[in-house]
């Protein structure tokens, strides 16, 4: 079937379909940043604190193939997409409202193994909403756009990652406490900054569900050049038929995704004991850790969201491939360096290479991967794809503990090891990938 162009999008349009997105990485940078002093908080040890982290990358590996299998296959008068979108928010507000008030459910449940849970509901319902909004800039964005729409998504993802990580900070600024309350386990701050972030989640999304016409099935099919009626093929057979540079990209994906599981991990135990000289999860030191980690990845996301913006000129004058290994390799130089450093400031100057390396993950690999991507299977291709993004997060959740034994138990030589793993990821893009 003849395939008919997609006309092009004006900037806002493009910014509208990502817009929600905002709302989504404000919590899940709350949660990046404050999972690890929340589960501390009530009662985990840090030697366990990878596997409760395991919640996380198994919920997208289970969900996103489905989510991106049934969007695929799904035609409501809200759109393909948008549906997954919005209920995916819908739970995710709810569960960020749930977590960090952990310690009132003991009637329930142990603390540490509620907030397990939470965390649980939390991501998983991230992952039924990030999945369709990477589809819904491939169904939407004509390829001479691609470059620019997922940058203006990366963009707003480092926008909203700004917001997340500093809201703690923020909130003691204005004078809200940062130590838990007498009879109580974790600060205001933190269950202040997941209310607010839960309710900007859902707002932005419900933005983007106002503002975004998906194609209905006969423009999409016109669009991509297949039959209206054409059904995506079962998921064993889209694994076999999966184009070859999903695996090549596996490659680069594993190396960056097992450094950023160890640095979301660690990064707050890691500060505490080289920067504050505390392990302590109940002092005032190690909340002021946990502050500063959210600065810190508030500073790499700043960083990110202007090479974001710059990204796109890069890759069109020197390669797409260039550009990501270059930022890569940056990224995991800052992050080895930060054993280094001592001074809370100082450990600014790192988050400048992983802002260049975190922009780079967001964007490159699926600028790379979509154009190769069938039309009519492009959901449930991105939800697969997701496996290169949790499969590593499990291995580092599952070695995590084994890892921080043989480095002496001191966190802030994870984040050498996650450097190094980084490091090595920029290193492999000229050997597995081609322009």
């Amino acid at each position: 079937m003849a395939r008919k162009e997609k006309p092009l999008l004006s900037f806002w349009q493009i910014w509208n379909l990502s817009f929600g997105f905002l709302g989504v990485q404000i919590g899940y940078s709350l949660q990046n940043a404050n999972t690890s002093r929340i589960l501390s908080a009530v009662g985990a040890d840090v030697h366990h604190l990878s596997l409760f982290w395991l919640a996380a990358p198994l919920a997208g590996l289970i969900v996103q193939p489905i989510v991106g299998l049934s969007s695929d296959k799904t035609w409501t008068r809200f759109g393909r997409r948008i549906p997954f979108i919005l209920g995916g928010a819908m739970v995710s507000a709810v569960a960020m409202f749930f977590m960090p008030n952990s310690e009132f459910y003991a009637h329930l449940m142990p603390p540490v193994i509620f907030g397990a849970f939470m965390l649980l509901l939390m991501d998983t319902s991230f992952n039924v909403t990030m999945q369709p909004f990477r589809a819904l800039v491939s169904d939407m964005v004509p390829d001479r756009q691609r470059n620019l729409g997922y940058s203006v998504q990366s963009f707003l993802i480092n926008v909203g990652a700004v917001v997340g990580s500093v809201l703690p900070a923020i909130l003691t600024f204005i004078g809200i406490s940062n130590v838990p309350a007498e009879g109580e386990k974790v600060a205001a701050t933190v269950i202040w900054s997941f209310y607010i972030g839960g309710a900007t989640l859902f707002l932005t999304v419900i933005w983007t569900a106002i503002n975004t016409r998906e194609y209905p099935p006969k423009e999409y099919a016109e669009y991509n050049g297949i039959c209206e009626d054409s059904q995506p093929k079962s998921i064993g057979r889209l694994i076999v038929s999966a184009p070859k540079v999903m695996y090549q990209l596996a490659v680069t994906q594993f190396l960056s995704w097992f450094a950023l599981f160890l640095m979301w991990v660690y990064t707050t135990q890691a500060l505490a004991e080289n920067v504050w000289g505390t392990t302590d999860p109940q002092s005032w030191e190690f909340n002021e850790a946990g502050n500063w980690t959210g600065i810190l990845f508030a500073a790499y996301s700043v960083f990110a969201a202007v090479y974001s913006l710059l990204m796109p000129r890069l890759a069109n004058q020197y390669g797409r491939l260039k550009v990501y290994a270059f930022s890569l390799i940056a990224g995991g130089i800052g992050l080895i360096s930060m054993l280094l450093i001592t001074d809370r400031y100082l450990l600014l100057i790192p988050m400048a290479g992983l802002g260049v390396a975190w922009a780079a993950i967001l964007a490159m690999p699926y600028a790379i991967l979509a154009s190769k991507l069938p039309a009519q299977d492009t959901g449930v291709y991105m939800g697969l794809f997701n496996a290169t993004i949790t499969i590593p997060q499990i291995v580092a959740g599952l070695t995590g503990g084994l890892l921080l034994g043989l480095v002496g138990g001191h966190a802030v030589w994870m984040l050498v090891v996650a450097g190094a793993s980084m490091t090595l990821a920029g290193l492999a893009v000229p050997f597995v990938l081609k322009e």
